[in-house]
């Protein structure tokens, strides 16, 4: 499997930026999480609006979008979650090249599923709690380009101050999970070869950049 066909799987599927655990829907529904809410709309909102901002260039988009993401998402924890059983198994030196070659990965195509949104105003519309410091915030994108309002649905993981985001649902994919079965199937096909992973996420780097 090539980085295109997992840029396909992200984009067509559109199951992220960004889960330590399968999500699948609460048995039933939960009370709501104001906590987890407020969160989800400060720092969701910032996301978008970085990158509803037509004042600032490319670069700067850029750089306070790595920014907000950090402060909206718990990456670490995503980029473990998405290498699946290869997580185990993955060396320090692969995890070190891994690392930042997912996080530039991500943030496009985290980027890339906001912008076809085009929206600036986020508004949430509740949360159900799947168990206590996992809850699910519902979400809509409205304004710039949107005619209807969209919904966007995140996974946040944490309780008081330290709620982060792990997953993130566009159109009724969630892409964290989809990434991890683009990358532990590409993995397989290369027989259990991590490296194969990587140096895709890199050319497919080197061919965005040029």
């Amino acid at each position: 499997m090539t980085l295109f066909t997992t840029r396909r799987g992200a984009n067509a599927a559109l199951l992220a930026f960004f889960g330590a655990v399968a999500i699948g829907a609460p048995a039933m529904a939960q009370a709501r999480d104001p906590g987890a809410e407020a969160f989800v709309q400060t720092k969701a909102q910032r996301v978008i609006s970085v990158l509803a901002n037509k004042g600032m260039s490319e670069a700067q988009k850029k750089q306070i979008f790595h920014q907000a993401v950090d402060e909206l998402a718990d990456v670490p924890r995503i980029t473990n979650f998405v290498l699946g059983k290869y997580a185990r198994t993955i060396t320090p030196d692969q995890r070190a090249r891994f690392a930042p070659a997912f996080r530039t990965y991500a943030e496009n195509v985290y980027q890339d599923r906001i912008d076809d949104y085009k929206g600036e105003v986020l508004k949430v519309t509740g949360s159900v709690v799947r168990k206590p410091g996992d809850v699910i915030v519902n979400t809509t994108i409205s304004g710039g380009q949107i005619s209807q309002p969209l919904p966007v649905a995140w996974r946040v993981l944490g309780g008081g101050q330290t709620w982060k985001v792990v997953d993130v649902q566009f159109k009724g994919v969630w892409l964290a999970i989809t990434q991890q079965q683009d990358f532990v199937s590409t993995i397989d096909n290369a027989g259990g070869n991590i490296d194969v992973l990587i140096n895709q996420l890199q050319k497919g780097q080197s061919a965005k950049s040029r």
